[in-house]
């Protein structure tokens, strides 16, 4: 596969659902998350970031929260804004697509005036976030049957 991507704001249906696939492929098919959690009330209003290859194949996408939606999941407060959904494709893993992603996603809540991103990390994806910025803080927890720890990293 090319090394050559590009990313944007998903923009319209098909952005939106070329997302939502990669989401599905990765957190339904590939690690059992249940559909009906995947997806949520937060969507609608997200920031959702897409990374394309040249041919336009979708090989990653991730979310920002941020206002209310984000102070639900970040425990109040409405200047940090919620990484989410970070997926990238199998066949795109090891090219960057994940840490380019985070990045976009740094840009936009940049954009939206928020002072920081916290996130909830799969334990094993701990490492590559800490490589980006993040610091864990507090204690272990589930989330879809998987043990995460929340991050944050100040913009």
């Amino acid at each position: 596969m090319s090394r050559r991507y590009a990313f944007r704001v998903a923009e319209g249906p098909a952005d939106r659902e070329a997302c939502f696939a990669v989401r599905k492929d990765v957190f339904v098919a590939e690690q059992g998350v249940p559909e009906d959690i995947e997806y949520d009330t937060h969507d609608a209003g997200a920031v959702h970031v897409l990374a394309v290859a040249e041919d336009g194949t979708p090989l990653g996408t991730a979310r920002l929260l941020h206002g209310a939606a984000a102070a639900s999941k970040n425990g109040g407060d409405p200047a940090v804004g919620s990484l989410g959904r970070l997926a990238v494709t199998r066949e795109a893993r090891g090219l960057g697509v994940g840490a380019a992603l985070v990045r976009a996603i740094e840009g936009a809540a940049r954009d939206q005036g928020l002072a920081a991103v916290d996130l909830h990390a799969q334990t094993h994806a701990l490492g590559f976030y800490e490589r980006l910025g993040y610091e864990a803080y507090g204690p272990e927890f589930p989330d879809a049957g998987m043990p995460h720890r929340a991050m944050r990293r100040a913009l």
